[in-house]
């Protein structure tokens, strides 16, 4: 199997993605609770987003694109 499609390559790539919504909601001066209400889920669940401990769909990464009001490739890329 090759590096990055390895369990431990899967959690290195939510964590980066978890910093870049982060970085963008904060570039946008928007707080947590502003976006996860928006979405909407609960406090805890968009804080694992943030920290890469969660694994959110797509549909619920695009939500929080909405939230922030950016496409969704600037969360992932």
């Amino acid at each position: 199997m090759p590096q990055d499609q390895t369990d431990d390559g899967f959690e290195r790539e939510a964590q980066r993605i978890g910093r870049r919504i982060r970085d963008v909601r904060e570039q946008h001066g928007l707080t947590q609770e502003r976006v996860f209400l928006a979405v909407p889920m609960n406090r805890a669940h968009y804080q694992d987003v943030e920290a890469g401990r969660a694994n959110p769909t797509l549909r619920t990464v695009w939500r929080i694109a909405c939230a922030i009001g950016v496409p969704v490739r600037d969360l992932v890329e």
